[in-house]
């Protein structure tokens, strides 16, 4: 009888830990938007409402960013083609982090946490952004940022290509609330020596 249980139980063991081995197998890298960027299946599908977007991620015990991009820019596409198609700077932000992809020449009308209306290309605008890639990291309470000059709405931001290491050094500075005690780049440092 153990002789014909015994092919059952690699069917077995596959089966009950398929799923978890497999969590991140459905990654089919970046895909090309009419627009002419590229995206990731898991980014944030926004109404692009920005309180309403930071809600969501608090509930989700997530941190909220936003990756400002352009059509045709070479950096956004190597920040989707090396260092989201890392596999582990992939699942941390995803596990961690609600991106919400915008383009800095759009024209679609978000929602700001002062309760202005702008297109993408102005909200750009009011918050200096010049580069792409740029992530804005933003601090966890809506009412708080709603008051605040939009720049002091940032934790932090990282603009232009970061290699792999410092890119999800950047993201784990954020999550780990690293900025309420030192520098990104102090942070960044330190976390070089001591790798």
């Amino acid at each position: 009888m153990w002789m014909h249980l015994r092919g059952f139980f690699p069917l077995i063991a596959l089966l009950v830990f398929a799923p978890a081995a497999l969590a991140d197998d459905d990654y089919k890298g970046p895909v090309e938007t009419e627009d002419g960027m590229y995206t990731e299946s898991w980014f944030l599908q926004s109404f692009l409402d920005l309180s309403e977007d930071l809600a969501e991620a608090n509930s989700q015990e997530k941190r909220f960013v936003i990756m400002w991009e352009l059509k045709g820019c070479p950096y956004c596409k190597e920040t989707h083609f090396v260092n989201f198609a890392d596999k582990e700077i992939r699942n941390f932000v995803r596990e961690n982090f609600l991106v919400l992809q915008l383009n800095i020449q759009g024209s679609r009308g978000v929602k700001d946490f002062d309760g202005e209306t702008l297109e993408e290309r102005d909200l750009a605008g009011k918050y200096g952004i010049r580069y792409t890639p740029t992530f804005q990291f933003f601090g966890e309470d809506p009412k708080i940022l709603a008051g605040q000059a939009p720049r002091d709405r940032e934790v932090t931001r990282m603009f232009n290509l970061f290699k792999p290491e410092l890119f999800l050094g950047t993201f784990r500075y954020v999550h780990e609330r690293a900025y309420e005690a030192e520098k990104l780049r102090s942070y960044l440092k330190r976390q070089q020596k001591d790798s």
